[in-house]
């Protein structure tokens, strides 16, 4: 068996499950849970360090300059990679880059925490995105064909919860994480929950079928998308030092990038990402409407902690206490969107969604100086894009064929990368126009509440078609 069958060989097959787990009824939300681990750990990773910049700085006798690309650099790698690994898996295999993604994570994680200098320290980052992007390109993928049809929304709805909650807990994980043993432990503390990540999901997640013809990886296709799709990330992280002549110039070789991208996948036998996904409406106003939905989410939770700590004089501290209403508002209002979008269908919960974002924002536009209206507006806000955000999710990944699930399951993590950058970039800008911290919140309130009102149209252009017509069950 050794010699014919080697350990290398067995380690590239996906096992399936136990019998005895397959045939319990609620084998699908053990799936469900198994992915929720990775999308906590995301999200918990993304805010842990965002906090701990200062204090790298201070121990690494860095920049803040130098120091903010332990941020930068995680981000361009996972936002440009998470497509091309999605197509990857839909070939090989949704658990198999699922599991190993854990296992990159790890390794990733701790060689941040042993990193002697900020040169390694962003190099282990670079590893931990790859593994990051390895999650993601087929957490919401194996949700979808794990879930039965009519409650494809309601798995989603827990898994955006627990990104919520991830969000919503990274700070003060961070802080005290930082208090009790130094900036090494937020990258440490990955480790244990990894491996039980790669554990569960060895066991707990199902074989992936109906995989995507085996062909050769468009590796020209993928090169192209990754490029452009970084070069306007670096235009958005950069843009106050590029100047106009820098991101205009940047910005025409993305766009050189993209239509060789478009060419190269017309002319291909075996496509990077298979343009007639984008002819499915239901697909194109998903991704478009996430796209907004993610800046407006970002941009307020910039420019608030912003205005609380300069306009007001609030500490770090109390700021981030009161900015954490919005994702657990999200959190809590998610699973229970997700029910209502398999009842409803997607259209009327994700316009209602962000109708009453838009409301949210509009108010925090009118009234923000009273601690209490404030945090009411927030909660408003974040119950809106929990609403909206597991009822988009499943439309996406239902619209879209079996056999490109991680592809879309990639461009929809690709979308929250690119609106997360755009979110901090256009809002930063539209607060800053006028000299007034409190005028500067008002016009950037009102700006957010204008691009949710444009999510919630182009929701309501996406059609009735059934929210999970590509879902079903795995084994």
């Amino acid at each position: 068996m050794g010699a014919d069958n080697p350990l290398w060989r067995r380690l590239l097959v996906e096992p399936g499950r136990p019998e005895a787990i397959r045939r319990l009824s609620w084998a699908p939300w053990l799936v469900v849970a198994t992915v929720s681990i990775g999308a906590f750990m995301g999200q918990l990773d993304a805010s842990i360090v965002t906090v701990a910049l200062p204090t790298l700085q201070r121990s690494l006798h860095t920049s803040s300059g130098a120091v903010e690309w332990v941020g930068i650099a995680y981000l361009l790698v996972l936002v440009g990679a998470v497509t091309a690994i999605g197509r990857f898996a839909d070939m090989a295999g949704r658990k198999l880059l699922y599991t190993y993604g854990f296992g990159v994570f790890i390794v990733g994680s701790a060689l941040c925490g042993f990193a002697p200098n900020l040169g390694i320290l962003v190099a282990a980052r670079v590893l931990q995105a790859v593994g990051a992007a390895m999650l993601q390109a087929n957490s919401v993928a194996l949700i979808t064909h794990a879930m039965p049809p009519s409650r494809l929304g309601r798995g989603i709805g827990v898994q955006g919860a627990a990104q919520a909650v991830g969000l919503a807990v990274g700070p003060s994980v961070g802080g005290f994480l930082i208090g009790l043993g130094g900036w090494r432990w937020i990258f440490f503390v990955n480790v244990p929950a990894g491996l039980i990540g790669i554990t569960l999901g060895w066991f707990l997640l199902p074989r992936s079928r109906e995989l995507a013809p085996a062909q050769r990886f468009d590796w020209l296709g993928a090169g192209l998308f990754m490029s452009a799709v970084v070069l306007v990330m670096a235009v958005l992280s950069f843009a106050s030092s590029l100047g106009t002549v820098g991101i205009a110039g940047l910005l025409a070789v993305a766009a050189l990038l993209v239509a060789g991208f478009m060419v190269r996948e017309r002319r291909t036998a075996a496509p990077m990402v298979d343009l007639a996904l984008f002819r499915q409406l239901t697909f194109t106003a998903g991704i478009a409407s996430g796209l907004l939905s993610y800046l407006a989410t970002f941009g307020v939770i910039y420019v608030i902690p912003y205005y609380l700590e300069h306009a007001l004089g609030y500490g770090a501290a109390r700021a981030g206490v009161e900015l954490t209403v919005l994702p657990v508002a999200l959190g809590l209002v998610a699973p229970f969107a997700g029910r209502a979008a398999d009842r409803l269908g997607a259209r009327p919960v994700t316009m209602t969604g962000m109708a009453v974002a838009a409301v949210g924002f509009a108010a925090l536009a009118v009234v923000h100086d009273g601690d209490a209206e404030r945090v009411v507006e927030l909660a408003v806000i974040g119950l809106g894009l929990g609403i909206f955000t597991p009822a988009n999710n499943a439309a996406i990944m239902g619209s879209a064929p079996r056999t490109h699930a991680g592809v879309a399951g990639g461009m929809l993590n690709m979308t929250r990368g690119l609106g997360t950058s755009l979110g901090l970039a256009a809002t930063s800008f539209v607060y800053f126009l006028l000299a007034d911290h409190s005028a500067g919140l008002a016009l950037a309130s009102f700006f957010l509440a204008a691009v949710s009102v444009a999510a919630a149209l182009l929701a309501a252009v996406r059609g009735s078609a059934p929210i999970a017509s590509g879902a079903g069950t795995e084994v």
